[in-house]
């Protein structure tokens, strides 16, 4: 399998990343056990089909042990000039305390000795509370560290729209920002994506496919109860959707997906990641992979083979019409974290 050229995105001048991003959540715990061995044989699978971008965290587990486990086998095969072909975007969700310089440069070089870097290409950073401004503290000591070749960019996740207002009136470059955007929860469309593109700020999206909930596999289904929802993602996103109308209108979403895809000849989560790559501002959508349990190698690659026209986007508007507005049940991105 190869991959289109637009499949890329320059994220920055020295960073194209694959615009659909694997997602390695999966690997938490949260989601059932990962044998790490067969993890990292499935990673050689996603990279050679052309999805060479992983995006994870310091805290989801073993995460940046994996990635630094298939960095050094990718040299060992393939020589260690063509490491350079692995995107490794991390994030740091370091918990409430002063922000030091030593604080900050301990947890990145925690995150370049996991992930066996000189640099990290991207770290995105978190933080719980808007009222202690010591975030910005943290945001400065990282953009030193990019000065001084430690990290390559420096990236936000799940910052608001007002936030990054701030950010950058202190004069702190951010080259993305990692936010929750599909069907179902659209608030990026209310201020965030104008933002962004007016200030050249990328978003890279995750819950597109609502951890699986926008499939084949849902559709005609019984609401399921607790039992059935058995991984975390799949919890998480259940409860958005309750949020935004409840699993009734959730069925009308995916029958009128489900039309859409059949048309296109692709699958339902197809459609859903194809209109979010095509967003304002939207540079890639992050779709979780279970390493070594399953894969979705050629459905994700199918978004890539379509384009949805008007006739499409008719025929899902009525639906999202029926939605409840998200920005007043929760607020702005990311402020169901806070």
């Amino acid at each position: 399998m190869t991959l289109p050229p637009y499949s890329r995105f320059p994220l920055a001048a020295d960073l194209s990343i694959c615009r659909i991003l694997n997602g390695m959540w999966q690997v938490s715990g949260a989601h059932g056990a990962i044998d790490p061995a067969r993890a990292v044989a499935a990673m050689f699978a996603y990279h050679e089909a052309g999805f060479t971008t992983w995006d994870l965290a310091d805290h989801y587990g073993p995460a940046e042990d994996f990635i630094g486990a298939f960095r050094r086998e990718f040299a060992a095969r393939y020589g260690a000039a063509r490491r350079a072909e692995i995107q490794a975007v991390t994030k740091w969700v370091p918990s409430p305390g002063p922000m030091t310089r030593r604080v900050v440069e301990e947890a990145v070089a925690v995150s370049r000795c996991r992930m066996d870097t000189e640099r990290l290409d991207l770290v995105q950073f978190h933080w719980w509370d808007y009222g202690d401004r010591r975030y910005l503290d943290a945001l400065r000591h990282l953009a030193d560290l990019r000065g001084e070749g430690r990290i390559r960019h420096l990236g936000l996740t799940n910052f608001d729209t007002e936030r990054l207002q701030i950010i950058a009136e202190h004069g702190i470059p951010i080259t993305s920002n990692q936010v929750q955007y599909s069907l179902v929860d659209l608030r990026p469309d209310r201020r965030m994506a104008a933002w962004c593109r007016e200030h050249g700020v990328a978003l890279l999206t995750y819950g597109t496919v609502l951890g699986g909930l926008l499939s084949e596999k849902f559709l005609g289904r019984a609401e399921p109860g607790r039992g059935e929802l058995n991984m975390a993602s799949l919890r998480k996103y259940k409860q958005m959707i309750d949020a935004w109308g409840g699993w009734a209108l959730f069925q009308e979403l995916l029958a009128a997906v489900a039309r859409i895809a059949g048309n296109h000849r692709v699958g339902i989560a197809a459609v859903a990641i194809r209109h979010i790559l095509d967003r304002t501002a939207v540079a890639g959508v992050i779709v979780g992979a279970r390493l070594g349990v399953s894969e979705h190698i050629a459905a994700n690659a199918s978004a890539f083979d379509i384009a949805l026209d008007a006739e499409d986007e008719a025929a899902l508007a009525p639906v999202l019409a029926k939605g409840g507005d998200l920005m007043l049940a929760i607020g702005d991105c990311g402020d169901e974290y806070r």
